[in-house]
Formats: structure tokens, C-alpha cells, sequence
């Protein structure tokens, strides 16, 4: 009775929830990528996938309120116009998807796609030039459902930039400009479909000590750690948390 009992009501340290979120900000705030990358593989395998993707889309909105002050003037919309219309179709996809679909199926096609980006940034194969705009929305839209189930829309959107060529110093404020767009309309979907559950808030606001301490630690690592080893360490974690989603 004992056993079945501390195995159907084990619930795992919440300070477990927060130092994961503090390690995904600090990288975030030291990189400028990594939020949903690092921390949905390490939260699935503590809360599951079908709470960790609305938790971390309120603990991205949170962040990206604090990092706008820092990027504000490197914004801009105009650039992302067609990529962030495209990723709100896909949203409420991904959700659904989240809802209806078995969560081993989800985990794994998760680990598939923080190892696919984790490979491809740190091998850095040369893609082609996209000259057509109109690519936008096909990227977009496979953005947004992976926004909607896994908050991930980060690697098909930096991979699109990848093709057109933008400017570093057009990159990072292009993606903080879709981020935005794209968070507000996730945290939209989850909303209107109940995923926001006492649970997911219970462990927000365990997370937000997390957030404050990562941003801050972040940012005052900033230029401290040679930017492209901090970067390369950071996507070998990643290729190793995808593997672990994949095969268990």
C-alpha cells in the first residue's frame, strides 16, 4: 500500500522547476537563444510535456518583457510581418496537437527537433539563398505549430534568416520581434484551451525567482565568456537532452 501509494502521488521537488528555469534564462540571457530549447527537454522528463509547454510559455512571455528593454531599438516588425501571420495559423494546430496527441509520441518528436537544430547549428551547413519572401509562410507556419506543442519555433525561424541573409545586427532584433508576436498569441491559444491549469501556476510562480536570477546573472555574463564557446557548449547540451527525449 505504501508503494502504490508514493508512486501515484509522487510529485517532484518544485525548487527542481526552478533551478531549471534559471539555467534556461541564463542562457537565454547570455546567448540570446535557448529558453524552450534547454529547458522543455530537462521539464518534460520532471512535469510533462502537457504542463511544461503552457509553463514555459508564460515563463517566456515574463522574460521577453524584461529583455524588450534591451532590444527595443533592434526591433522590427515589418521583417517578421509574414512569418508571424503564418506562425498564428499554426498555433491553435500545435495546441491541439498537444491536447490529442499520446505525449511519448510528442516527447520524442520533441527530441527530434531540439537534436535536428542542435546538429545544424553547430555544423553549420550551408543552405541556400532564398530570395522569395514568400517562404516566410511556409517557415512560419511550421514555426507556430511547433509554438502551439513544444514552444520551439525558434530553429525554422533562424533558419529562414539563415537563407536571407539578414544582417547579425538585423537577426537578433527580427527574432526578438517575432518572439514577441508569437508568444502573446501561444499564451492566447493555451488559454482558450484550458491549459493554464493550477498546476501550470503553481509552478510559474515557483519559477519566477528563476527568471530574476537568470537574467541578471546573464546578462553580467554577457561578454564576460567567449561568446561562440558559451554558444557551442550550449548546443552540445542540447544534441545529449535531445537524445535522452528520443530513446526514453
Amino acid at each position: 500500500m505504501l508503494v502504490v501509494c508514493c508512486t501515484s502521488g509522487y510529485n517532484p521537488p518544485l525548487m527542481i522547476v526552478t533551478l531549471i528555469i534559471f539555467f534556461a534564462i541564463f542562457v537565454q540571457s547570455a546567448s540570446g537563444f535557448g529558453l524552450a530549447l534547454v529547458s522543455m527537454p530537462l521539464l518534460v522528463s520532471v512535469i510533462g510535456v502537457g504542463t511544461a509547454t503552457p509553463l514555459v510559455a508564460l515563463v517566456g512571455i515574463t522574460a521577453e518583457l524584461f529583455l524588450l528593454r534591451r532590444y527595443w531599438e533592434a526591433l522590427n516588425f515589418t521583417a517578421v510581418k509574414r512569418l508571424s501571420i503564418a506562425s498564428i495559423i499554426g498555433i491553435p494546430l500545435g495546441v491541439y496537437v498537444l491536447r490529442t496527441v499520446d505525449g511519448r509520441i510528442i516527447t520524442a518528436i520533441l527530441g527530434v527537433v531540439v537534436t535536428g537544430y542542435a546538429l545544424y547549428a553547430l555544423f553549420g551547413p550551408h543552405l541556400p539563398q532564398l530570395r522569395q519572401p514568400g517562404w516566410a509562410y511556409g517557415f512560419g507556419f511550421v514555426g507556430g505549430i511547433l509554438s502551439g506543442a513544444y514552444n520551439t519555433s525558434g530553429p525554422p525561424v533562424i533558419i529562414y534568416g539563415t537563407c536571407r541573409r539578414w544582417e547579425p545586427a538585423a537577426f537578433k532584433g527580427n527574432l526578438q520581434a517575432y518572439f514577441f508576436i508569437n508568444s502573446l498569441f501561444t499564451l492566447s491559444a493555451h488559454a482558450l484551451s484550458g491549459n493554464f491549469t493550477a498546476v501550470v501556476w503553481q509552478n510559474y510562480l515557483w519559477a519566477l525567482p528563476g527568471i530574476g536570477v537568470g537574467l541578471l546573472l546573464g546578462r553580467w555574463v554577457d561578454g564576460r565568456i567567449p561568446p561562440e564557446k558559451f554558444r557551442q557548449g550550449v548546443l552540445v547540451l542540447l544534441v545529449l537532452l535531445g537524445i535522452r527525449l528520443i530513446v526514453g
